[in-house]
C-alpha cells in the first residue's frame, strides 16, 4: 500500500499488530489467508467448500501434502480474534449439503481458524518444525476492499472522480436523478440536514442500481453505502460527492463543509480501522470474480470489472517477506485471483476461461504500472453444481451442461420449480483473448453469447457408512496448493 494511505500512528499500530502477530507465530505457525470478491463472486461458498474439502477427506489431488499421506489430522480451532465474528460454516455447509440452497452473501467482516497437523517432506523440517499449520481465513465483502484507494483522495478528487465516471455509458442514466438533484443545489449555502439525507439517498439508489443482476457492474464505492450495518442513518453514511464545486475553500457552515467533514469522518471511522486492524495483517490473499456475469452483461460490465480489478490491485503489495521486514510492513505475498462458477461451462472453455481473466488481470497490472509477480489467475468452482454431457443435434454432437436450475429460473420460455434438471448449451468463450479485448474496445463490441443459469447445489450421495461424500469441485485443490501448499511443504 503507497504510504500516503496511513499516517505516522497508524503505521506504528500496524508495526505493533505484525510484532504480536509474529511473535505468536513463533510458537504457533499460522498463515492469516484474506478472501474476498467483487458482487456475487461466491465468498461464503468458497470458504464452505474448502473447509468442508479439508474436514472431509474431498477429492483434491493437486494438494500435495494432503495426496501424499502427511497430512495427519485436520480440525477446527477457536479463532483468535475474540472481536470478530466467526464464519458460521456450520449453518453454510447445512445449507449447501443438506438443504441444498446457496447460503446468504458476506455482509461484513468473518473469521474461522482450520489447523493442520502433518509431517514435513523433509527430515530437517521434521526436526525443527512441529508439523502443525493453523489457516486463519479472513472472509471480508469486495466493497469493503475498494474503499481502500479513497484513502489517497480527498473530497474534491472523489467528487470529480465519482461525476465523471458517473457520465459514462449506462451510468449516466442511473445516475440521473443523485446529479440533478446535487447540481440543482448551492453547495456554499448553509448546511441543511434534509438537504443531505436527500443527496446521500439518491446516491446510495444510484449505486444499487448499478449492482443489480441486470447490470453487474463492480466499481461502486464507498462500500458501506451498499451494506451500512449498524452505521445506516449515521452521518458518516449521510454524504454524497458534489460535482463541479468551486475551486475557493469550503465556507464555514456550509453544505460543502458538512459533506467534506463527514467524507473524511467515512475514512477515519470506517476504511482506516479495516486496513489497520484487518488487510494490513493478511499474509494471503484469493480476490474472487464473477467473468462469466460480467461477459453476459456485455462490454461496460467486463470493463467495469477492469476498471475494480485495477483498483484492488492497487491495494496489494505483492513481495517476499523477510521475517524482519514483515514487522513493520507485511506483505501479502500470494494473490490469487480466481473466475468462479467454472462449472457453468464445459470443460473444453475452461482454459479459454482462465486466459481471459489471466488478460484482464494483466491489463490491470499494466494499468498501474506494477509488476505482475506473486500474482495467479485460475478459473474454478467452489462447488459444482452441473455434470457434462453431449447431446446430439442436426448429426452433431454439442457439448452441454446438465443441473437442476433454481426455483423461478426461466429458460427458453420454460420456468423451472427447482426439482427438475434440465441440459443447456452454455456457449463457447473466445480461444484467443486478444482479440476478445480488441472486440471490447471495438465502438460496436458484441460479445461472445454466455448461458448465465443459475443452478442448485448438487445432491449429494451417501459413501459406505452413511457420511455424505464432500462437496465436489473444479480447482479448489489447486487453489490451496498456491495459497498455502507451500507452508506444509
Amino acid at each position: 500500500m503507497p504510504p500516503s494511505l496511513t499516517s505516522f500512528s497508524d503505521d506504528a499500530r500496524i508495526a505493533l499488530d505484525n510484532l504480536a502477530d509474529r511473535a505468536s507465530g513463533l510458537v504457533h505457525p499460522t498463515i492469516r489467508l484474506g478472501v474476498t470478491g467483487l458482487s456475487r463472486a461466491g465468498k461464503t461458498v468458497f470458504i464452505s467448500s474448502l473447509v468442508h474439502n479439508l474436514l472431509n477427506g474431498g477429492r483434491l489431488p493437486l494438494f500435495e501434502a494432503l495426496r501424499s499421506g502427511r497430512v495427519s489430522a485436520v480440525r477446527l480451532e477457536p479463532q483468535p480474534d475474540d472481536a470478530i465474528p466467526r464464519f458460521q460454516y456450520e449453518d453454510h455447509i447445512q445449507a449447501l449439503v443438506r438443504d441444498r440452497i446457496w447460503p446468504d452473501s458476506t455482509r461484513a467482516i468473518s473469521e474461522l481458524r482450520i489447523t493442520l497437523d502433518y509431517q514435513s517432506a523433509s527430515g530437517w523440517g521434521r526436526m525443527f518444525s512441529r508439523g502443525r499449520l493453523s489457516i486463519d481465513i479472513v472472509d471480508y465483502p469486495g466493497e469493503w476492499l475498494l474503499d481502500l484507494p479513497l484513502l489517497a483522495q480527498d473530497f474534491r478528487t472523489f467528487s470529480d472522480n465519482t461525476a465523471a465516471l458517473a457520465g459514462t455509458g449506462i451510468r449516466e442514466e442511473l445516475s440521473r436523478e443523485w446529479l440533478a438533484l446535487a447540481n440543482g443545489i448551492d453547495a456554499d449555502a448553509p448546511a441543511d440536514e434534509m438537504t443531505a439525507r436527500r443527496l446521500s439517498e439518491a446516491f446510495a439508489a444510484y449505486l444499487r442500481a448499478c449492482k443489480a443482476d441486470e447490470r453487474s457492474l463492480s466499481t461502486l464505492p464507498p462500500g458501506r453505502f451498499l451494506m451500512p450495518g449498524d452505521l445506516e442513518g449515521s452521518p458518516a453514511l449521510t454524504f454524497a460527492p458534489l460535482p463541479n464545486m468551486s475551486d475557493t475553500k469550503a465556507p464555514k457552515g456550509s453544505l460543502r463543509a458538512m459533506m467534506e467533514r463527514r467524507y473524511e469522518a467515512y475514512k477515519n471511522v470506517v476504511v482506516k480501522p479495516f486496513f489497520r486492524e484487518h488487510f494490513a495483517r493478511l499474509d494471503r490473499q484469493i480476490v474472487l470474480i464473477d467473468a462469466l456475469q460480467a461477459i453476459n452483461r456485455g462490454p461496460e460490465a467486463v470493463q467495469d470489472l477492469e476498471r475494480a480489478l485495477t483498483d484492488v490491485l492497487a491495494c496489494f503489495r505483492p513481495g517476499h517477506n523477510s521475517f524482519f521486514s514483515s514487522l513493520i510492513g507485511r506483505r501479502i505475498d500470494k494473490v490469487l485471483v480466481a473466475a468462479t462458477k467454472a462449472d457453468h461451462l464445459h470443460h473444453e472453455s475452461h482454459d479459454h476461461l482462465e486466459r481471459l481473466t489471466g488478460r484482464l488481470v494483466d491489463r490491470a497490472v499494466k494499468r498501474i504500472g506494477m509488476a505482475g509477480a506473486g500474482i495467479e489467475v485460475m478459473a474454478i468452482a467452489s462447488v459444482r453444481a452441473t455434470r457434462e454431457a453431449t447431446v446430439k443435434e442436426d448429426n452433431h454432437l454439442l457439448p452441454v451442461i446438465v443441473g437442476t436450475p433454481i426455483a423461478g429460473e426461466m429458460i427458453n420460455g420454460e420456468r423451472f420449480d427447482g426439482n427438475k434438471k434440465t441440459a443447456i448449451f452454455p456457449g463457447d468463450l473466445p480461444e484467443d483473448p486478444e482479440a476478445f479485448f480488441q472486440q471490447l474496445d471495438s465502438v460496436n463490441a458484441e460479445l461472445p453469447e454466455i448461458n448465465v443459469v443459475r443452478f442448485r447445489p448438487p445432491a449429494l450421495e451417501e459413501a459406505n457408512g452413511g457420511m455424505k461424500l464432500s462437496v465436489p469441485h473444479i480447482r479448489l485443490d489447486r487453489t490451496m496448493q498456491f495459497l498455502f501448499g507451500d507452508r506444509l511443504a
